[in-house]
């Protein structure tokens, strides 16, 4: 129902700023979600394998860590690879949105945050333009992924 509004140049930027992410997904979805942990670390709550994990040193070592944050990256790059087909687009977000809805029951909340943690990590490694570049396209899957928790009756 939704269409999003990317310029070709927007897509072609985006997809250029992501990839430098993307050639390092298992480290770089590490850090991320290794971010996330210790900064809101009420978000752990919904990982029980990484519930008694206190030191960032030891969740960055966790094969349970490091395979979500690959997931994690996969899940973006998907998304990334159809910014120019919005319904591509949404048949990758929506299902990923109505599983942590409905079956994970995870508070949308934390999609905002890992999409800025994200945004943060790009920034600190390749600028500020690579980072803005790349803010209108965690905009859209955090507002798509929020539509679909208001589908769901959240």
């Amino acid at each position: 129902s939704c269409t999003m509004s990317f310029s070709e140049a927007e897509v072609q930027s985006a997809r250029g700023a992501w990839e430098k992410m993307y050639v390092d997904a298992e480290d770089n979805g590490t850090t991320v979600l290794v971010r996330m942990f210790t900064e809101h670390p009420d978000t752990k709550s919904y990982f029980t394998h990484f519930k008694g994990m206190d030191s960032a040193e030891e969740m960055k070592q966790s094969d349970q860590v490091r395979g979500h944050g690959k997931k994690v990256f996969t899940a973006i790059n998907d998304m990334v690879q159809h910014l120019d087909n919005s319904e591509a687009f949404l048949g990758i977000v929506n299902p990923l949105g109505k599983k942590h809805a409905t079956q994970l029951k995870i508070d949308p909340k934390n999609f905002r945050i890992i999409c800025d943690i994200i945004l943060q990590l790009m920034e600190e490694k390749f600028g500020g333009d690579c980072k803005a570049s790349f803010e209108k396209v965690t905009n859209e899957i955090c507002t798509h992924l929020n539509n679909v928790y208001k589908e769901e009756g959240w």
